[in-house]
């Protein structure tokens, strides 16, 4: 398989596992959740779970996997938040935990480039 067809399904698969996980195991994603957002954590996780786990069928599909691209992209910058609320609130926790909290901040830039481009190979497009 081309690498230009792998893309879209490793991220595909990315998104699939994390959908996964947020009802598998939601406490972690529901300490991510901001205070500010309405509603309970629980509900936020599982709908982000959800969008993840649509996101991922539309990535592998090639007749949607432009506009689901361009939705993983966007995606990928709401959750934004939610990792900055887990690097503070992971501030004092050993360092691991720390680093992994920190990781996860500057990782959302390649993922939401990943995407895009994935929208902008137009592979799908009828």
């Amino acid at each position: 398989m081309p690498r230009s067809q792998r893309s879209p399904l490793l991220l595909a698969g990315l998104l699939a596992t994390a959908g996964v996980a947020h009802f598998a195991a939601p406490r972690p994603f529901d300490a991510t959740v901001p205070r500010a957002l309405p509603g309970t954590p629980r509900a936020w996780t599982y709908a982000s779970g959800a969008a993840e786990l649509a996101l991922a069928a539309g990535l592998a599909l090639a007749r949607t996997r432009q506009a689901a691209a361009l939705a993983t992209a966007a995606f990928f910058v709401g959750v934004f938040p939610a990792n900055v609320k887990m690097a503070v609130d992971w501030r004092h926790r050993p360092a691991p935990q720390r680093a992994l909290a920190l990781g996860r901040l500057p990782l959302q830039v390649p993922l939401v480039l990943w995407a895009r481009g994935i929208a902008r190979s137009g592979e799908g497009r009828s």
